[in-house]
């Protein structure tokens, strides 16, 4: 049997300054955090068919406005094709 397609989401996080603390940005190649309720910014910046491609628009996007400001901010998160991810509930406060 034929293993499932994969797609590979590209992210990018403009991480806000709190006052009084420093920036955090993504130390290690597969580091990713986010905090959007202290202002920092999530984007998709689109979805491939592979991890190279992913890679090639990392470096376009590097280019453009913001995303230089964070070079190393971005995230390639691999995603098997019609696999649940989130399989339990959840509760809120």
């Amino acid at each position: 049997m034929a293993e499932p397609p994969k797609v590979y989401l590209l992210w990018h996080v403009h991480h806000r300054a709190v006052e009084g603390a420093e920036v955090r940005h993504f130390v290690e190649p597969d580091d990713f955090w986010a905090d959007e309720e202290a202002g920092d910014d999530v984007k998709l910046l689109g979805t491939y068919s592979s991890r190279e491609a992913a890679r090639e628009r990392i470096e376009r996007a590097r280019k453009l406005s913001g995303f230089h400001e964070e070079p190393n901010c971005f995230y390639v998160d691999e995603s098997v094709v019609d696999k649940d991810e989130w399989t339990e509930g959840y509760v809120t406060d």
